[in-house]
């Protein structure tokens, strides 16, 4: 936090930091991803810039009060630019003993805790692993600890609506959530509207949770509990006229799907199975019927990925998505849509593995897998997105690729950018430039033979043909075709010429992106720092920081994986050194030195949790200074 909370002696003055990182951490059944979720849209139209983490457990309910069934939610939120979701945390709710013992070490030192006492009793004590109640022995000492009895407060708000005592605790979230808008001079009106949208049916418990948000915010109004219970306010960030609104890597994937759809002027079939983090796109993408959107909920990863294919052999962009767990299952697949040579967008919203691995915490490490990992050569585009609001105009280069080329096209997103949430100002259709497929529909002339896999001569993609085009019947599939005829061959010579055709293709793709820009700095140096992905906020402000302390220091962010920018060679030699940071063990960094012959270094990641701004330049410091 640029300026820090600080101890007063007057509870009626309000602070103005500059920005302020709070975590609401919980029993994955306490809401804590509602109540995040709520306190972002709240933030969102105070009109602060913001940046979230939605960080929550594998198992679907774990077993009340233990550590490994802690959820939370991070948001950092402020009064300038943010590109991360915080390095220190500055508020923990912490709404038990386990969300407490897990989340401290994030905290920093003369950071609030505000903690649910009514849920450190003896039981969920001995589960989180304290031998001492931490409210009571001073081990806190180092923080500002304000605790009172959530739980028995909230009971007390909500029993004139006669619920039980499940449900009436159940409400907490919102008593938790009222106290937080006070503190941070959030309106409530827009919860209160939300919840009563939400509870339409049953009025009693939107009621419930109202009186329990009003509860909590007249709590911090009148609570006589010392001078550290005290308001701050955080002016809203200075932005560029337009509609703005908050967005998840999720829901701006989608609506870039939709867009690049539209701008190729085709109808767009889905094809998905459910894994996390990516199920949410195919929730997202299932509300825009409207737009000649089909979604399939498959039986399994194949399927899904097959049916994606069929729709794009039938004249529809085809669309997939999965973890790495389910794209390796699509494995064989892709190589079908490789060798038919047929638009296809697969989507790789990237998780801990291998196998299951971490399933609900995020990881950069499927490079390979994306860039290699399909049996023969196999030769595919692969782009990323660095952000949530990013992800919009990378879905409409995805599908831009696909059709222009005629090539399925790996888009990496992770688990980071899935579920976070940014503001994001909504761009015009009309900036962006359509990009029409043509279908051919003139037969061959008289005497001539069609060949399906006549190409253009610049892009050397292969013709699209409709089934069921007059005078049109072809065949593709999996076994190799004739160059000059598309019937099946097995000359060797012929695959020879096809393999390479299917390779320069995709490698002549480098002529028709952008060239590598620098993102942040100067195009010679002492360094670079290049990363990938959702790494970007953590990157550009740690350079920011080093170039700030007179470091010649440049930040170059990827979006184009494979093909490389043609021009990223010449750029990374004009650097002395050249540091990655990855969440992996180092693959793009393989990459790099494999293509350029640089002495790429790596940073390396893989704890399912995003970088911090601290890590990345403690290790540009560490770099320069050996």
């Amino acid at each position: 936090m640029a300026t820090a909370l600080k101890d007063i002696t007057d509870r009626d003055t309000v602070e103005h930091p500059d920005s302020i990182v709070v975590r609401f951490a919980g029993d994955s059944g306490d809401g804590m991803q509602l109540t995040g979720g709520q306190f972002t849209l709240s933030t969102a139209l105070t009109g602060n810039d913001l940046a979230t983490f939605p960080d929550f457990p594998a198992e679907i309910r774990a077993p009340t009060g233990t550590l490994f069934g802690v959820s939370s939610f991070q948001i950092n939120f402020g009064s300038g630019d943010i590109e991360t979701s915080g390095d220190e945390i500055d508020v923990l709710v912490a709404m038990n003993p386990a969300a407490l013992k897990v989340n401290l070490g994030a905290l920093r030192k003369g950071g609030m805790i505000i903690a649910d006492s009514g849920e450190f009793n003896a039981r969920n004590l001995a589960k989180a692993g304290y031998a001492a109640n931490p409210l009571e022995d001073s081990s806190l000492a180092s923080y500002q600890l304000l605790s009172f009895n959530i739980t028995q407060l909230t009971v007390d708000a909500v029993k004139p609506f006669g619920l039980g005592n499940k449900e009436a605790i159940r409400c907490k979230n919102m008593w938790t959530l009222g106290l937080a808008l006070w503190m941070f001079d959030r309106d409530r009106t827009p919860l209160v509207d939300w919840l009563k949208a939400k509870f339409t049916k049953n009025p009693v418990l939107a009621d419930a949770n109202i009186a329990a948000l009003d509860a909590g915010h007249a709590f911090g109004e009148t609570a006589e509990i010392g001078h550290s219970l005290h308001r701050f306010h955080v002016d809203p960030v200075k932005s560029a006229p337009g509609l703005y609104r908050t967005v998840t890597g999720a829901e701006s994937l989608a609506l870039g799907l939709v867009a690049g759809a539209q701008l190729a002027n085709l109808p767009m079939f889905f094809g998905s199975y459910p894994i996390t983090p990516a199920s949410p796109l195919l929730h997202s993408l299932a509300k825009y019927r409207e737009f000649n959107v089909t979604t399939f909920q498959a039986e399994d990863e194949i399927a899904a990925i097959c049916s994606a294919i069929g729709a794009s052999y039938g004249g529809h962009l085809g669309v997939t998505s999965s973890s790495g767990p389910g794209i390796a299952l699509k494995g064989e697949a892709l190589g079908l849509a490789i060798m038919t040579e047929l638009p296809l967008v697969v989507v790789n919203s990237q998780r801990g593995g291998p196998s299951t691995g971490l399933p609900t915490k995020t990881e950069q490490s499927d490079l390979y897998q994306a860039v290699y990992g399909r049996n023969g050569d196999a030769p595919m585009p692969v782009i990323a997105s660095r952000s949530a609001s990013d992800c919009f105009e990378v879905a409409i280069e995805a599908c831009r690729l696909a059709v222009q080329f005629m090539t399925p096209v790996m888009l990496l997103t992770d688990g980071y950018i899935a579920n976070a949430a940014e503001p994001w100002k909504v761009p015009s259709i009309k900036d962006y430039a359509p990009f029409p497929v043509s279908f051919r529909e003139t037969p061959p002339a008289e005497g001539e033979k069609l060949n399906p896999y006549a190409r253009d001569p610049e892009t050397l993609k292969r013709i699209w043909i409709k089934p069921g085009t007059s005078g049109l019947m072809h065949r593709i599939g999996g076994i190799e075709k004739g160059y000059d005829t598309g019937d099946i061959s097995y000359e060797s010579a012929n695959h020879q010429k096809m393999t390479d055709t299917r390779a320069n293709k995709v490698l002549g793709i480098a002529n028709h992106i952008p060239d590598q820009d620098v993102t942040l700095g100067e195009e010679t140096g002492d360094l670079a720092v290049v990363g990938w992905g959702s790494t970007y906020g953590p990157i550009i402000q740690a350079v920011r920081r080093a170039r700030a302390r007179g470091l010649k220091v440049s930040h170059i962010h990827l979006r184009y994986i494979w093909p490389f920018p043609k021009n990223l060679g010449e750029l990374l030699k004009g650097y002395k050194k050249i540091l990655v940071p990855e969440m992996n063990t180092g693959q793009l960094k393989t990459v790099l030195r494999d293509q350029y012959l640089v002495d790429a270094r790596p940073l390396n990641k893989v704890t399912g949790q995003p970088f911090k701004i601290s890590e990345i330049e403690a290790a540009i410091d560490a770099l320069l200074n050996a």
